[in-house]
């Protein structure tokens, strides 16, 4: 999956418009124009396309993040320079308050059940001996499941 994917389903699970997602990177302290946002949401064979850095992304889910939780007090986390699925996964997470079992129950609206066992392994530190990659499978359900549970009907 790409950034760009990444934020527009999250635009479409929360009904975001230009000016919400632009009030989200301002939560996390940086300025972006509603240019940039169209450029990021256009479709990849777009001429206008522009791909959505892993340091854009990070400082949209920290400003998700401070928008879903408030915004904490002092310095704002420093963004990612490289992101991973795993760092993705657990910023949503984190963004949407999510406890273990919500996350399962997300999984399974998706129709893909894990266990916990291979839940937490996703949020272990690399270098930990039972730490597992986050595949785009596994990231793509749980924005599923977000969607499932999140996005409003018409």
């Amino acid at each position: 999956m790409t950034n760009n994917d990444i934020l527009r389903r999250i635009r479409y699970i929360f009904d975001y418009g230009d000016s919400k997602m632009i009030a989200i990177f301002g939560l996390a302290d940086h300025e972006i124009t509603r240019e940039q946002i169209s450029d990021w949401l256009k479709k990849d064979d777009d001429p206008a396309y522009k791909s959505c850095s892993d340091t854009q992304l990070s400082i949209f889910l920290n400003g998700l993040i401070n928008d879903k939780r408030g915004k904490k007090e002092g310095a704002q986390p420093v963004p990612n320079k490289y992101l991973t699925n795993n760092i993705i996964f657990m910023k949503l997470k984190i963004a949407l308050n999510l406890k273990a079992d919500d996350v399962l129950e997300l999984m399974n609206l998706a129709d893909l059940p894990i266990s916990k066992h291979e839940l937490s392994a996703f949020f272990r530190k690399p270098d930990h001996k039972h730490y597992r990659e986050c595949k785009d499978q596994i990231l793509r359900n749980f924005l599923k499941g977000m969607q499932l549970k999140y996005r409003k009907s018409p």
